[in-house]
């Protein structure tokens, strides 16, 4: 076959396949340093550093060899290459997972450096092939333009494919690993067409790589503890479900929080979970106990919350739960028992969802963490007047917030944002976790208020845990009044990660 025939195609190929790389080492990434904005902005800044040198690359290489045989030689380089990553990334990812156990940010960031790294190749070899294209199309001077735009429009066109392909079917129905071996055998093949039967070499090396495919590592990542039950990457998260005694788990993304607790042996988990079940009683002083009728969760994850206040309280209390993955409310039915009647989830953003809902309720509870992040949109002010718009006279907005031991800064910035908002607020600290419960209340409100009405209850579960919240949690009133998030701005990205890095300094690494 006339290789010049197969250019057009190859610039397809590789626009596809230069996409399907960068959501894949976003994927790769993941469930070792998250997605947060800046994971996104390093991966994304560095492709297109890649992709330039590339383009320059692959332009002098043009004018001084313009041969197809070299730039399809490029194109299998590159899809060996692809086929190599799944498998030499997982030790290395490995080792980041050490290095967030012994909390040494060395390890860490030299980790990901690494892994970063690896994509430079391919990707620098994939900016060789338009500007390497172009020369060996062009016929003329005149017609330089029209064959530029093809090959631009072309390889547009493939880059499309590689962000939609990966992203709705491949990635979700197969994993990241064998997205990217599919991708690499694609332009594999292509090339050792373009290159046949003068190169052999390279179609061992498409032979290589499918063989190698069978040796790509079991699962994801290993449980830093316990016993994995299950993992999935799903469109939204990296979900584990682990193992540890008696409690099941659910872990997401790094491993770094625990998002869900069933515990066979024991209703009380320990956890924030325990403290949302307290949000109906911060109101007025009331006559008889605040007993909870119709309450919302927004981040329902494994149902942790919503099993509790069926429990303390009963079928009579209406739960909806909105959360954002269909894959996790599958595992919350699954493997965490969230088979109560009166629980009904929804799939949704929850921001979305508040904004479309008519109905009130006595509590609306916020717990949706992509670890160690809280969505900024779900941080602002114009975000909790919506909440508090959905308040019933007297009700209450539950926020669970992450800290450290001594650094307050994520309660500190949504305390104050909260009460720009709300009457009064509150907060609990959760004594065997580092978080910090915020209570706003919908109706003027004080600490009185709210140590009589816990008085009233008549619930084991709800007397244990409001005695806990006054006296190792601290149930206080919050003297924040501090930056107040908007949607214009609310830094809570640049405020998590400086907590973290503040924490990681102090333990002397």
């Amino acid at each position: 076959m006339n290789a010049r025939r197969l250019l057009l195609p190859l610039v397809f190929v590789s626009g596809m396949s230069s996409l399907a790389v960068e959501f894949g080492a976003s994927r790769l990434l993941a469930p070792y340093f998250g997605t947060s904005l800046y994971v996104w902005g390093v991966l994304i800044g560095l492709v297109l550093i890649y992709l330039s040198i590339g383009y320059v690359i692959g332009g002098r290489l043009a004018d001084r060899r313009p041969e197809p045989d070299l730039l399809f030689q490029i194109t299998a380089w590159a899809g060996v290459w692809i086929g190599l990553i799944p498998l030499v990334s997982y030790p290395i990812l490995l080792e980041s997972q050490k290095g967030f156990a012994s909390l040494s940010a060395g390890l860490v960031l030299g980790t990901l450096l690494a892994v970063l790294a690896l994509f430079a190749v391919p990707v620098i070899l994939l900016g060789c092939v338009s500007p390497f294209a172009i020369r060996l199309l062009l016929r003329s001077v005149g017609t330089g333009g029209n064959t530029a735009g093809a090959v631009y429009a072309l390889s547009t066109a493939g880059s499309i494919l590689g962000t939609f392909l990966p992203v709705f079917w491949l990635i979700p129905t197969y994993g990241t690993r064998p997205t990217l071996i599919i991708f690499s055998v694609a332009l594999l093949l292509l090339s050792v067409v373009g290159l046949w039967p003068r190169r052999r070499f390279f179609a061992l090396l498409l032979v290589a790589v499918i063989a190698g495919a069978a040796l790509l590592p079991h699962g994801v990542k290993p449980p830093e503890q316990g016993r994995l039950l299950y993992e999935k990457e799903s469109a939204y998260n990296y979900i584990q479900v682990v193992q540890v005694g008696t409690r099941t788990e659910l872990v997401l993304n790094e491993g770094q929080a625990v998002h869900s607790i069933y515990d066979s042996a024991s209703l009380t988990t320990g956890g924030p979970w325990d403290y949302f079940a307290l949000g109906s009683y911060f109101r007025p002083a009331q006559a008889s106990e605040p007993i909870p009728k119709k309450v919302a969760i927004l981040g329902l994850a494994g149902g942790t919350t919503a099993r509790q206040l069926t429990a303390a309280y009963g079928p009579s209390v209406d739960i909806t739960g909105v959360e954002i993955d269909p894959d996790i409310v599958d595992v919350a039915h699954r493997y965490f028992h969230m088979n109560e009647p009166n629980v009904h989830p929804v799939v949704q953003d929850a921001r979305y969802w508040l904004a479309a809902d008519g109905q009130r309720y006595d509590m609306v509870a916020l717990d949706a963490y992509r670890q160690p992040y809280i969505p900024f949109h779900l941080t602002t002010t114009e975000f909790f007047q919506l909440v508090r718009g959905h308040l019933s006279p007297g009700g209450a907005a539950v926020v669970n917030a992450g800290r450290t031991a001594t650094d307050f800064r994520l309660v500190a910035a949504l305390a104050s944002t909260m009460a720009a908002v709300f009457p009064n607020v509150y907060l609990v600290d959760v004594p065997s976790f580092s978080n910090t419960m915020v209570y706003g209340t919908s109706q003027p409100t004080s600490l009185d208020d709210v140590r009589h009405n816990l008085g009233l209850a008549t619930e084991p579960f709800i007397q244990e845990i409001g005695a806990s919240a006054n006296s190792s949690g601290g149930l206080r009133v919050s003297t924040y009044h501090g930056q107040v998030f908007t949607d214009d701005l609310a830094p809570v990205e640049r405020l998590i990660d400086q907590i973290i890095l503040g924490y990681i300094s102090s333990s002397g690494r």
